[in-house]
């Protein structure tokens, strides 16, 4: 492409070209792509309008527009604003605001138009943006870090840096429109998302005829990657998910979930896996481990280099996991009082009867923490004592900062639901897997659409990722009372507030030793709210900060010699999380020696390693990973 170099002034007044490869040309077709894009993303962001309001986003046209087009456009944004506008408080936006806003970016992008001009040919694109910034021209610049424009063409080709910093310049507006929002905390909060998500669904990097690195690899495949990237949209469509993962590199029992043990009960909801110990001691106290109920339960053992499993097992205990059912129809009516009592409790009892033990030390992880954290207050109500000590990993039990994941929970929402979810509809695996990846779209979602479908290829094996796809189903029963009782109405915090299996639920109850961990840049489960929980128990917990997010930073096995953790004195009331974190000290590697070392002071002395599984009570029903974990969710 070539084209005439111009003033600022002269380029914004010039008419189109009939150049049909003139930049102005170009410039008509990234509109056309533009309008395109949004459509295309209206499957993944149904809020994406909201970002919207008032069609007051930039015109990036700089020719002259006919006049009909602009009253039909003007009757467009009125309706939009209509819509959109705050029923008792008129438009969120203050007028002024958005004058001065539009200004600034009409300014910046007449910048970015005459920066575009000002030199040609395709070997010239550096330069131009080099002489661009020395004139002091506004150039967007993407971070170093996104690998989404890693490509040079990205840089060196005009027409691929002119849309992507046209879309970054749309990008910015449209997120500093989105926080001149009038609204409340919550309703701001949902659009702002809704903003980034509608921006990164139209992020050119994400369509083939934007896509330089697309267009390289359809024309040196002649076209097969295009057709091959359909053949797996097709695929996913089938599946209802994304594939993250070469799912055929894998298998249960192969080469995940492959550490020696036996299925010791089996009951509607539930198997119970006891490990084969591996070493000629173990400690008298066995470790009952509840994983969340939402993915299967061997992202605690995974392979045998990262299986936290596997390293419990080495460090001497006698170790148990739930191994939770993927809810058939027939199931759909179970409640929260049901993964208590046959879930957690029922596991608990079969544990203190196989291991010949009255005192058993737990373990629960995410919403499995939270199951566990209820079933301890049920015991304590009870005035059971016989769990003697608690370690939640990437746990909530403080709900009133849910994170990222709380745009998608209303009262509205839920309440319009309820009839069914309560009436025993199931909530698909697929749902809650696609909401959960969703908070990462750039890596959860986009980065696989572009591989896989615009690419054609097949993503890497990772095993991480590998069980991410594996979703279980819910009953819907038991989902909504975890949903309007914990996220909405947070009142498991609240002493006496709940009652579950006919018994008040208080927190404050819970006085055995407790470890507490969350992961720093968690999206699932932040870690301040994680740190709430030290303020609601009746003890002070160990508090352990590790890097990286809800998962990657809890399978994080010492030989990867991976991330960092910290640790800090032992929370005391009224000691905030930041507090805690300036008296913190970081460590190289993984926080399991240190959680391991904390456990050694509540194994309750030694004994001989059993000789089998199971006892005559529970018998073993089949080797580990079980049956269970093997039936996908419909």
């Amino acid at each position: 492409m070539k084209s005439t170099p111009a003033t600022p002034a002269a380029s914004a007044a010039s008419p189109p070209s009939a150049d049909p490869w003139s930049i102005e040309s170009w410039a008509e077709l990234a509109l056309d792509w533009q309008r395109a894009f949004a459509e295309c993303s209206a499957w993944w962001i149904g809020a994406a309008r909201a970002a919207q309001f008032a069609g007051a986003a930039p015109d990036i046209r700089r020719e002259p527009r006919d006049d009909r087009v602009d009253r039909e456009d003007r009757k467009v944004s009125a309706r939009r604003a209509r819509r959109h506008a705050a029923p008792a408080q008129g438009s969120p936006f203050d007028t002024r605001e958005l004058k001065r806003l539009h200004e600034r970016y009409s300014s910046r992008l007449a910048d970015l138009w005459a920066g575009a001009t000002g030199v040609s040919g395709i070997a010239g694109a550096p330069a131009r943006r080099a002489d661009a910034a020395s004139r002091g021209v506004d150039v967007p610049q993407r971070p170093a870090e996104d690998r989404r424009f890693a490509s040079p063409a990205w840089r060196e080709q005009p027409w691929f840096a002119w849309i992507r910093d046209a879309w970054q310049l749309y990008g910015e507006y449209l997120t500093e429109l989105a926080s001149l929002a009038q609204l409340p905390p919550e309703e701001k909060r949902r659009l702002e998302f809704s903003t980034r998500q509608f921006v990164d669904a139209i992020a050119p990097s994400n369509f083939p005829a934007t896509n330089p690195d697309v267009i390289a690899r359809a024309i040196a495949t002649e076209g097969a990657s295009l057709v091959q990237g359909m053949r797996n949209l097709g695929d996913d469509i089938a599946k209802g998910r994304i594939t993250m993962s070469d799912e055929s590199a894998f298998t249960l029992g192969r080469n995940l979930a492959v550490t020696p043990g036996s299925v010791v009960l089996r009951n509607p909801l539930i198997e119970l896996i006891q490990y084969a110990p591996t070493t000629s001691e173990v400690s008298k106290r066995p470790l009952l481990i509840i994983p969340p109920c939402i993915n299967k339960y061997y992202i605690l053992d995974l392979t045998p280099a990262n299986s936290f499993v596997r390293h419990a097992v080495a460090e001497g205990h006698t170790v148990f996991i739930v191994s939770w059912r993927n809810i058939p129809e027939e199931l759909g009516k179970l409640t929260w009082d049901d993964y208590l009592e046959q879930g957690v409790l029922a596991a608990l009892a079969a544990v203190k009867s196989i291991a010949d033990s009255d005192e058993v030390n737990t373990l629960g992880f995410c919403v499995g923490g939270t199951l566990l954290a209820a079933a301890l207050a049920v015991l304590a109500a009870r005035g059971d004592r016989s769990v003697t000590s608690a370690t939640f990993l990437t746990t909530m039990l403080d709900f009133a900062d849910p994170g990222e994941i709380g745009v998608y929970i209303s009262a509205a929402s839920l309440d319009a639901r309820k009839p069914l979810l309560c009436a025993g509809e199931r909530v698909p695996g697929s749902e809650l897997a696609g909401a959960f990846a969703s908070l990462r779209a750039n890596e959860l979602v986009w980065n696989y659409v572009v591989n896989n479908y615009l690419k054609g290829r097949t993503p890497p094996a990772f095993d991480l990722l590998y069980w991410n796809g594996d979703s279980s189903n819910l009953p819907g029963p038991m989902y909504w009372y975890y949903i309007n009782e914990m996220y909405i109405g947070n009142r498991l915090r609240v002493p006496d507030a709940l009652t579950m299996l006919g018994q008040p639920i208080d927190l404050r109850r819970l006085a055995m030793p407790m470890y507490v961990y969350a992961s720093r840049e968690d999206h699932i489960v932040p870690w301040r709210s994680a740190w709430r929980t030290v303020g609601l128990v009746g003890t002070r917990p160990r508090f352990v900060l590790g890097a990286s997010g809800h998962i990657a930073g809890v399978v994080n096995p010492p030989a990867a010699g991976k991330r960092n953790y910290w640790t800090g004195p032992l929370p005391s009331r009224g000691m905030g999380s930041e507090t805690w974190l300036a008296r913190a000290t970081s460590h190289a590697g993984s926080w399991w020696p240190d959680w391991h070392a904390w456990l050694a002071k509540h194994g309750g002395g030694k004994r001989p390693a059993p000789a089998a599984a199971g006892n005559a009570a529970h018998p073993p029903l089949g080797p580990a990973p079980g049956t269970y974990v093997l039936a996908a969710a419909k």
